[in-house]
């Protein structure tokens, strides 16, 4: 079994993310947050520095030559004002941890302490404390500074109330959906709802274009890879008697797979560009490329499976979870080097809760021990893993039908 988490480690775990969540800060606004870490850090005796700002960055020195595990945890904060009624919920104003970004920086620093009163690594241990994951930007601006440098394999993981406080899952393959954005400006010609046919309306024309790209993954994509396309926001018009010559739409692509990702995106502007020419309306489309879906990877996928085990037992270990459309820029990592994310279990029996991004969204706090334990353990097996060059020779596991809980 993996290493026990005495009640010291689970208090500090939880005054600290207590504290967090009482002092959230926006994307790239996370300078106490950082100050909090690094002071974390220098009680621990760790080395670490800061990184484009708001990012912290430590490193636990291992086996000489070999590189590293890295281990990730997002810090940044929403734009929502708390509704939950917790005795340290936040005092920033419409700002709030609602996402449990403040119990990943208290699993890390958790694991942190695990690994330094652990004895002697297998191979040197990166802790990544990422800024602006919520924005989307964070990794790529990391990975831009350097911080894969000298990494070897990846992991993370996010606390999840779909699940029980104890559950740990661990799946291969797809584990989020890319997160892609488009603007579509129409340009008709306004003029008195009289007189329509000596306009030309962008409220029809915008209309129209939502409801053809209903029919894009509907018609166009085979339903077994799951995505989808939303349009969020549809601007138009000034007054009830005046046709508009100007709407705008705003909207999302998410999909597993990298072709329909390319698909989707393609046929946006395929299907849009043809109903404005229909119509002789102007169109501008924008679109924004966001993070890639994650794909783990199977060796680092086995390893992660053998710590989950290790740590709450086979039964308590989940290969299996429904597809989720949901974004996670750790997804930007596992393009340069092979890695796993996982979910934590975090809801307690008793009580059903509310979703991450919600006002009212908490978290158990018991599933911060079995975070931080699963990412010292993990770290120590991958580690193990590099010094024998056995990595990428793993044996794989099967991904199981199970039940939800």
């Amino acid at each position: 079994m993996g290493q026990v988490v005495d009640a010291a480690v689970v208090d500090r775990m939880v005054a600290m993310r207590r504290d967090l969540h009482q002092y959230p800060e926006l994307s790239w606004q996370e300078h106490k947050t950082a100050e909090r870490i690094s002071s974390a850090l220098h009680e621990l005796g760790i080395a670490h520095h800061r990184l484009l700002g708001t990012g912290v960055v430590a490193d636990l020195p291992g086996g000489q030559g070999l590189p590293a595990v890295a281990l990730r945890a997002d810090i940044d904060a929403l734009p929502i004002q708390e509704e939950t009624g917790l005795p340290f919920a936040s005092t920033n104003d419409g700002v709030m941890h609602a996402c449990g970004h403040d119990g990943h920086t208290s699993m890390l620093l958790g694991a942190a302490e695990l690994l330094v009163r652990g004895g002697d690594l297998p191979a040197p241990v990166k802790l990544i404390f990422q800024p602006a994951e919520e924005e989307g930007a964070g990794a790529n601006a990391l990975i831009e500074a350097g911080v894969l440098e000298s990494v070897g394999v990846i992991f993370g993981g996010h606390l999840d109330r779909h699940f029980f406080t104890g559950t740990l899952v661990v799946a291969p393959g797809p584990g989020s959906a890319s997160t892609d954005y488009f603007t579509i400006r129409v340009t008709g010609r306004g003029g008195h709802a009289a007189r329509p046919h000596e306009t030309i309306d962008a409220v029809v024309v915008g209309s129209l274009i939502v409801t053809a790209i209903q029919t894009i993954v509907s018609r166009e994509i085979d339903p077994s890879d799951p995505s989808i396309v939303t349009i969020g926001r549809f601007e138009a018009g000034s007054a009830p008697n005046v046709i508009a010559g100007q709407a705008e739409l705003e909207g999302t692509i998410r999909a597993q797979s990298p072709k329909v990702r390319e698909h989707l995106k393609k046929s946006i502007r395929r299907v849009a560009e043809s109903i404005g020419q229909l119509h002789q309306a102007y169109l501008e489309i924008e679109l924004t490329e966001g993070s890639p879906p994650i794909v783990n990877t199977p060796g680092a996928t086995t390893l992660a499976y053998q710590a989950a085990v290790a740590i709450a037992g086979e039964k308590r270990v989940r290969r299996h979870w429904r597809v989720t459309m949901g974004g996670e820029d750790f997804a930007n990592y596992l393009l340069s080097v092979p890695g796993c994310y996982i979910r934590i279990g975090a809801r307690p029996s008793t009580d059903q809760g509310f979703p991450a991004h919600s006002s009212r969204f908490d978290f158990d706090e018991a599933a911060l021990s079995i975070g931080a334990s699963w990412m010292a353990e993990v770290a120590r097996r991958a580690g193990a893993a590099l010094e024998s060059g056995e990595l990428d020779s793993l044996d794989r596991f099967e991904e199981v039908d199970e039940d939800e809980s």
